[in-house]
């Protein structure tokens, strides 16, 4: 146990901020929730089909600033300043070149979602919301690359900070333009959207100052000549960002598809399933800061060409991984009901159902707590080590030819409902999970570098 001592130290001090800034930042889309759903249930539904909506293209954008963190760590780790900067800044340009292109897509959302099955007054809600919340895609997708490129130098707490900075604002904000208080409009669930991109403004400025001041960053020279394209470069991280996109789309395309189904069977449904789902996703930004602070030390040990750093830096996360799902799964067991009050209205009719409905959620939820900690982290793993094509095929076949088919059969042929959806996506997360880990603990693992990134 010795020899992981160090490795845990290590992880710990990269990981916790990560997980810290996951939480804010996930506190932030649960503070929209709860005070949305204390505001009606047909604008919460509208808010968690337009916040699916969101995060479907947001997802395919993050894979850019996501995918740099492997690129930047290696770097790092092999004293190549040039590569750092010329990757951080192409990875800048096509996070706020697509946040931009997709913005069509959000502004007319309403007959989008209305052909996908949502009824009139949910597919009008989440129009509202996303005609305002989609200006923010660019400038979320800016942060995703300046944490990844503060995370790659070890300087996760100012991630974390600024993060947690912008809770309580957001949380005054919801308050004030959600309900009409002080004197403001009441704007419902577009107020939460004003509230929201305020926020994410603020955060932007907050990481520029600090990345254009820290000392030791200044080497880089990230800002300069910030407006000049670098053709290879941006080909580089863009074939590296783009399977990484593409990957979350799979995934989170899978949750998506089930808030779409969902919708099909009730209202009252859609809202449990979107509160539990909230939950879980909870949960889930504990396992994803470890799989950040995999990716930056399987990426040094990558640049040092040091295998053995390499797997004890990954039985060490995997083990500090596996031991927090082990606490969400008696948590979700022993505490549904009242998790799921805490996002309701106790005077609203129906709110004593959609507890029902979700608590018996978060028990399949509890199900598939190990499959979703191992799926991110062996991602985590691939991404340190630049394998981003091969992981991309595998969440596809897994998410959408074994879990979506799965969760469709079991909930309307075979009438499980809402129950069916969930345990499709226990199928689909389970064979993910498995195939990932294999790819890497068969190959790279091993010591296998056959699959370097390409030279930027």
């Amino acid at each position: 146990m010795a020899r992981y001592r160090p490795h845990v130290a290590a992880t710990l001090s990269l990981g916790l901020p990560l997980i810290g800034s996951h939480l804010a930042r996930m506190a932030i889309g649960v503070g929209d929730t709860i005070m949305v759903g204390w505001y009606g249930v047909e604008a919460l539904a509208g808010l968690v089909i337009a916040t699916s909506f969101f995060h479907i293209l947001f997802f395919l954008g993050m894979g850019f600033g996501t995918g740099v963190l492997g690129l930047i760590a290696t770097a790092i780790a092999r004293g190549d300043e040039t590569e750092v900067r010329r990757a951080t800044r192409m990875a800048l340009w096509l996070s706020g070149g697509f946040g931009l292109a997709v913005m069509p897509l959000m502004w007319w959302s309403e007959p989008i979602l209305s052909a996908l099955g949502q009824t009139p007054a949910v597919a009008g809600y989440a129009q509202d919301y996303l005609r305002v919340a989609g200006w923010g895609l660019a400038v979320v997708l800016g942060q995703v690359t300046l944490n990844s490129y503060l995370a790659a130098m070890e300087r996760t707490q100012i991630v974390m900070w600024v993060t947690l900075a912008g809770l309580p604002v957001n949380v005054v904000l919801n308050w004030v333009l959600i309900f009409g208080n002080l004197g403001a409009p009441e704007l419902g669930v577009q107020g939460a959207a004003i509230a929201s991109l305020t926020v994410q403004c603020l955060q932007l400025v907050l990481l520029v100052v600090y990345a254009a001041w820290l000392p030791v960053a200044r080497k880089f020279h990230l800002f300069q000549r910030l407006w000049r394209p670098d053709w290879p470069a941006l080909r580089t991280v863009a074939a590296i960002g783009l399977p990484i996109g593409l990957t979350m789309v799979a995934e989170g395309g899978l949750f998506v598809g089930s808030n779409i189904m969902m919708g099909w069977i009730g209202t009252q449904q859609l809202a449990a399933h979107g509160i539990a789902l909230q939950i879980t996703s909870v949960a889930f930004m504990a396992h994803l800061g470890l799989s950040n602070a995999a990716t930056i030390r399987v990426g040094q040990a990558k640049g040092r060409d040091d295998a053995t750093f390499m797997r004890d830096a990954a039985v060490t996360v995997t083990g500090m991984s596996l031991a927090f799902a082990c606490l969400t799964i008696a948590l979700f067991l022993a505490a549904a009901g009242p998790l799921m009050r805490l996002y309701l209205d106790p005077t609203d009719p129906q709110a004593d159902a959609i507890v029902l409905i979700g608590a018996g959620l978060l028990f399949y939820a509890a199900l598939f707590q190990l499959a979703d900690a191992l799926q991110v982290l062996a991602l985590g793993f691939l991404r340190g080590v630049h394998d981003t094509r091969v992981p991309m095929w595998i969440a596809g076949f897994s998410y959408w030819m074994v879990g979506m088919p799965v969760a469709w059969g079991l909930a309307f042929p075979l009438g499980f409902g809402p129950a069916g959806l969930w345990l499709g996506l226990c199928a689909g997360l389970t064979l993910a999970a498995g195939l990932l880990m294999a790819r890497f603990w068969r190959g790279h693992a091993r010591g296998d570098w056959t699959r370097p990134a390409p030279a930027v």
